[in-house]
Order: structure tokens, then sequence, then C-alpha cells
């Protein structure tokens, strides 16, 4: 009878390890207000039909920010959007709805 030779486990990166550049501390300080905001609101980011693309920040009952995820927008570009539209609301009282209204 032949002997089988045993494999080594294998090894693989998983798919969802964060790039080193996600992973460093700037990738948060990028957006400072959605990370302060996290500490006591909520965050949801998603598809709703039929609306499509959507971030919206909540505290509670209040919603502070509800924006639209425009056409060949970057992620990235959007965090940026709804970190901008959590200062406006914490800071000035400025609340944005992008959802509710029709688009131009």
């Amino acid at each position: 009878m032949e002997r089988r030779r045993k494999t080594a486990p294998r090894i693989t990166e998983s798919r969802l390890d964060p790039t080193a550049y996600d992973a460093s501390p700037f990738a948060v300080s990028m957006y400072p207000h959605i990370d302060e905001f996290t500490e006591h609101g909520q965050i949801v980011i998603g598809h709703i039909e039929p609306i499509g693309g959507v971030a919206i920040a909540s505290e509670g009952r209040q919603t502070l920010a509800m924006l639209r995820r425009r056409k060949d927008e970057p992620f990235k570009q959007l965090l940026a959007r709804l970190d901008t539209a959590i200062a406006k609301a914490t800071i000035d009282d400025i609340y944005v709805d992008e959802v509710n209204t029709p688009r131009s």
C-alpha cells in the first residue's frame, strides 16, 4: 500500500482583511464627525428601492442626514459627504435630506 503525502494547510489572505491604508489610523481620522457620531448615534449605508444607494445618520428618532449616492460616486466620497452633513447638523443645526426631496 502506497503512503499518501500529507499536504500542509493552505494559508490564504482573507478578502475581509483591510489594506494597509484602510487599517491605518489615518483612515478613521479622515471622517472625524462620523467617528465621534457613532459613539452615540447610528449610521446606515445601503440600498433602498426605488431610491438606490443611501447613507443615513440618525440619533434616536432624530435623523441628521439622509444622502443619496450619486451616479458614479465613489464610496469614500459618499462617506466624506456624510461626515460633512453630520458636522453641519451637529454644529449649525442644518439637516440634509436628499431622499425625500425630488431630484432636479
